[in-house]
Formats: structure tokens, C-alpha cells, sequence
């Protein structure tokens, strides 16, 4: 069933040009997505952008008021052999292929209204941005909706008109010689650029395009839990089309900024703490100042060894869009002192007689209580 075109912009089947343009620009003032965020209030502006583009073209018009629907497939009908030389996948797609035009009928005239582009700009965050979340105000300079002509690109009460060059086609033919013979050939309009009508008066403020650039403030809404290259898609935020169009969106790409002390992967967060020697001997407690939950203490058990990983469950970053937490992994390093005086020379000859079952010696690769790099080493080669 063919659409109500005339019903979506609120007129009779008799309107004027004229009255189309007045309908068409008090429902845009009403429905953009600039004026109004709303979603259904932007389906709804979509429709009537695409109501107007087709009222005011002649041909389509002559096919609604037919009973047709000039952007259904086959247009207002019509049968004849499909795949003919202006449809899809017939011998028109193979002159096109060869000569960059169609093989004999032109493909119609675009229309003056198009969709916008996608627009794409980057955030800074912290990691703690990124774990609690945050609305984060950015400016973005982009194609909005001309206020002097409300997208319509004309001046005042002026209208466009067919574009004398391509007859309103939107699109010129030439035979060029090949060794196919003479083939026809068809481009955009030069004069129109595929339009099929062309504004004679424009708009003083938009030159006829029926947008501006402008810079905005947007607030960005931004859920915990987000990653350095995630992007937050905000819906028709993004560049007014020509002939105002239906905006496309606007992706928001997070970068997350390194962090001092923490490394994240994942929802884990990992951290290095520099531990003396005597302090891993006897045991002690060091304090890591988490994220989200402030100050927490890890415990270091006496005779800790170098390369020890304690584990803060919980207390790492959130997963997005969701309640669990990640860990917080700190990794031990057992600090030396590379330089003694008298006294402390002497107090640790003291307790080297006190140990002395403990010495060097050379441990075999192959030994399975061996804990050094050659260990590693295996068992991360067997694990492949």
C-alpha cells in the first residue's frame, strides 16, 4: 500500500508548491532533532523530510497522485521484462561498469533532500572517569539546520525551479564511441548535480544548501565501565544532510588516558609495589589507594617472595553494563639495598651465621622446584 504523502505533511491533494513549503517548514521548526531530541519526534521528521522531497519533485508527485509510491521498488509500476536496461543486474549494470553511466533510461532525478553524514569525534578520560562514568560536555562543529529558510535553501517566497539543462532529469546523456560501437552514456547534471532543479533566489545565510556550520555543546552520557576505543553513538547528533536533510549521528570514540600508578586490562587493573627486603622477610601491610573505593590494604606475609602477585578481589574496574567487578593485581618486587653501612653489614653477617644451611647454588633447568626464568620459560612453552 502506497503511503500518504499528503497526509504526513498535513495537506490536501490540491496543495501548491507554496503550501507544501509552509506545512513542510512548521512541522521541521516542530520535529528536528536541533529543536527536539525525542526519537519518535526524529522518525517522524525523517518522514516528512521525505514526504516533501517527494511532493515537490513532478514526476514523483504525478505517481502518488496515480496511486503510486515513486520510492517503492519499480516506482508506479509497470511490467515488462525485469532486469531491463535502467533496472538492477541487468545489461545496465555492465554499460555502467564499462562507460560510468547507465545503458539507455536515466536513473530520475536524486532530489534536492539527502541524509547527513555520520560524525565521529574523540574524549579524553581518566581511569576513574571510565570506571564510575561521567556526562562529559564536548563541542562539536558541524552542518545544522539553516534557521533563515528552515532547510528549504530558498530566499523568502521563492521556490526552486527544473533545472534547464537537464530538463529536470537530474542527470545528461552523450554518446561516446567505443568498440562496442556508439553507446549512450549518463552523468550527474553539472548545472543541478543530479538535483533536477536548481534555486534561482537562495538563501542569503545557507547559499542554498539548507544548512550551516555551527559549533554546539553537546552532554555526552557516559556508563561506567567504558574502554579506551569504545564509542557512544548519540542518534541524529550528527551532520544535517543537504536540503536539511535527516541528520546522521554523531559517535563519541573514548580515549583513556594512562593512568600513574595502574594498568588496566580488561576489568583487571595491575600495579607493581616496591617492597624492601627485611619487609618481605618479616611481613608487613602496604596500602593501594584503589579507584572506586579508596584506600585498601594488602597484606605481605612473612617470607614473601620476589614475582608474588597479591590479589584484591572486587576492587577493580566495573564490566559495562553490568554489576560485577574486576580484580585488583599487585605484583610484587623485592628491593635490595645495593649499599650498607658498618652496622648494617655487620647485623646481616649476624644472621647469614644464623642461616647457615641457606646457600648459593646453581639450580638445574630442569628442576621442578625451580622458580627461575628457565622454569617460566617451560611452562610457558608447554602450555602452548
Amino acid at each position: 500500500m502506497a503511503r500518504d504523502y499528503y497526509g504526513l505533511l498535513g495537506v490536501n491533494q490540491n496543495a501548491t508548491d507554496q503550501e507544501l513549503k509552509r506545512a513542510y517548514r512548521k512541522l521541521a521548526r516542530e520535529l528536528h532533532p536541533d529543536v527536539n531530541p525525542d526519537e519518535e519526534a526524529q522518525a517522524r521528521f525523517k518522514e516528512i523530510s521525505t514526504a516533501y522531497e517527494v511532493l515537490t519533485d513532478p514526476e514523483k508527485r504525478r505517481i502518488v497522485d496515480l496511486g503510486g509510491d515513486p520510492l517503492e521498488s519499480g516506482g508506479g509500476g509497470g511490467g515488462g521484462f525485469g532486469g531491463g536496461f535502467g533496472g538492477g543486474g541487468g545489461l545496465g549494470d555492465v554499460f555502467e561498469a564499462f562507460f560510468g553511466g547507465g545503458g539507455g533510461a536515466g536513473r530520475g532525478p536524486r532530489g534536492r533532500v539527502q541524509p547527513g553524514a555520520d560524525s565521529l569525534l574523540r574524549t579524553k578520560l581518566t581511569l576513574a572517569e571510565c570506571a564510575t562514568g561521567v556526562s562529559k560536555h564536548v563541542t562539536v562543529e558541524t552542518a545544522i539546520l539553516c534557521d533563515g529558510c528552515t532547510g528549504a535553501g530558498t530566499n523568502g517566497d521563492s521556490k526552486p525551479v527544473r533545472c534547464e539543462t537537464c530538463n529536470g532529469a537530474g542527470e545528461v546523456q552523450s554518446i561516446q564511441r567505443s568498440f562496442l560501437g556508439q553507446v549512450m552514456t549518463s552523468r550527474p547534471c553539472p548545472t543541478c548535480r543530479g538535483a533536477g532543479e536548481t534555486i534561482p533566489d537562495p538563501c542569503h545565510k545557507c547559499g542554498g544548501d539548507g544548512r550551516v556550520r555551527a559549533k554546539r555543546d553537546i552532554t555526552v552520557k557516559v556508563p561506567a565501565g567504558v574502554a579506551g576505543g569504545m564509542r557512544i553513538r548519540l542518534t541524529a547528533q550528527g551532520e544535517v544532510g543537504p536540503g536539511g536533510g535527516h541528520p546522521g549521528d554523531l559517535y563519541v570514540e573514548i580515549v583513556e588516558q594512562q593512568h600513574e600508578i595502574f594498568v588496566r586490562d580488561g576489568e583487571d587493573l595491575h600495579c607493581t609495589i616496591r617492597v624492601p627486603m627485611i619487609d618481605a622477610a618479616l611481613g608487613t601491610t602496604v596500602t593501594v589507594d584503589t579507584i572506586m573505593d579508596g584506600p585498601k590494604d594488602i597484606t605481605i606475609e612473612p617470607g614473601t617472595q620476589p614475582g608474588h602477585v597479591a590479589v584484591l578481589r572486587g576492587h577493580g574496574m566495573p564490566k559495562l553494563r553490568s554489576g560485577a567487578r574486576g580484580d585488583i593485581h599487585a605484583h610484587l618486587e623485592v628491593v635490595v639495598p645495593s649499599r650498607l653501612d658498618h652496622k648494617q653489614a655487620k647485623l646481616l653477617k649476624e644472621f647469614k651465621l644464623l642461616r647457615d644451611r641457606d646457600e648459593a647454588e646453581v639450580v638445574s633447568s630442569g628442576s621442578q622446584n625451580s622458580g627461575g626464568l628457565f622454569s617460566r620459560l617451560r611452562e610457558a612453552f608447554s602450555g602452548r
